[in-house]
């Protein structure tokens, strides 16, 4: 009887799947470790591979997390990431103007003037045209001698500078610190000059906004009248100095020179620290007080009151029994503007 050939051991079909599964996970594990170079022997491995193989302990860089990157690459010609938009500058207002309630600019100070083609100032005690400048000259170099008493005589008129004289010109407001202001300003020349500084008379509405300040109070410096805060109702009018009559000589180069106790009716410019309209970091000066000032109003109005106007009404004063065309010593200028976009 043939003898019987060696049994093979059996297994179950679920442990050779397993087997089968595990021979190739190992394989997998070893053409990875060997860089696809090709399989090489136990015995031509050595003992370079002495310890346990992820295969052996079963371990995998999936298992543990290592070497895993905590944000994924962005991909080859991806478009980049959005950068945060900033947001738009806020409009401005020139250096020398005031940026009022975030929608309008207004001159930190009363105006002078200057010629618009040559830069030249003009003078701030005649009015800024050749033709009545000099008619005004001319006028009173004899009505000085005829009205008030002795010292006033002998106080000469201020120069009128040749120039002035001798061609036409046209004005320009330029808003500055510590010089006497314009006066004998037309509501007309008020408007030229400045439309030729690239700013505009302003409105009521506006003027009176930009003289109550941010706390919108009556008066520039609260809600209430004080005396003395603003350059306004003051002690003596010029005119009852040089012309023993208030009513008379308005015209007068003289007028706003004209000192009381030694001191000066007329103020520079930001001279009286009191009388600021707050807004944001910054004032307007004098808008009550001083001089008055021309707005946007063909029919003529001035507001705020000057030096010598017996009036308690702050941001509020206002006079337009005048046509557009009048002029004296005490009307001024101040202009508006609106808000520019920053380069």
């Amino acid at each position: 009887m043939p003898a019987r050939s060696a049994e093979r051991p059996t297994c179950p079909r679920a442990g050779r799947r397993l087997a089968v599964a595990a021979l190739a996970y190992v394989s997998a594990a070893a053409l990875a470790w060997t860089g696809l170079a090709g399989c090489r022997s136990e015995r031509e491995r050595g003992g370079a591979d002495a310890g346990p193989s992820a295969a052996d302990t079963g371990a995998s860089a999936a298992d543990t997390g290592a070497g895993a990157p905590d944000v994924a690459p962005p991909l080859v010609g991806a478009p980049p990431r959005p950068r945060p938009i900033a947001p738009p500058a806020e409009p401005r207002c020139p250096p020398e103007m005031v940026r009022v309630a975030r929608r309008f600019c207004v001159d930190r100070y009363e105006a002078v003037l200057l010629d618009k083609e040559t830069g030249l100032e003009i003078s701030a005690f005649y009015p800024p045209s050749r033709q009545a400048a000099a008619s005004v000259e001319r006028v009173w170099s004899k009505m000085r001698l005829q009205l008030g008493d002795d010292e006033a005589r002998r106080m000469d008129l201020p120069l009128l500078p040749g120039w002035q004289k001798q061609r036409e010109f046209e004005p320009r407001a330029v808003s500055r610190r510590g010089v006497l202001p314009q006066g004998y300003t037309t509501g007309a020349q008020a408007e030229l000059a400045c439309r030729n500084a690239g700013k505009r008379l302003c409105s009521l509405e506006e003027w009176r906004t930009a003289c109550r300040g941010e706390r919108d109070e009556q008066f520039p410096y609260g809600p209430t009248y004080a005396d003395g805060r603003c350059n306004v109702f003051r002690e003596a009018h010029p005119a009852g100095v040089l012309h023993r009559d208030v009513t008379l000589g308005h015209s007068d180069p003289r007028l706003n020179l004209v000192r009381v106790a030694g001191a000066p009716l007329l103020r520079r410019t930001g001279e009286t620290a009191t009388c600021a309209s707050a807004w944001e970091d910054d004032a307007v000066a004098d808008m009550v007080g001083n001089l008055d000032e021309w707005i946007d109003d063909p029919e003529g109005t001035f507001v705020g009151g000057f030096y010598a106007r017996a009036t308690r009404e702050g941001c509020m004063a206002r006079v337009a029994s005048h046509d557009f065309t009048y002029f004296d010593y005490s009307t001024g200028v101040r202009c508006c503007a609106d808000l520019r976009a920053p380069p």
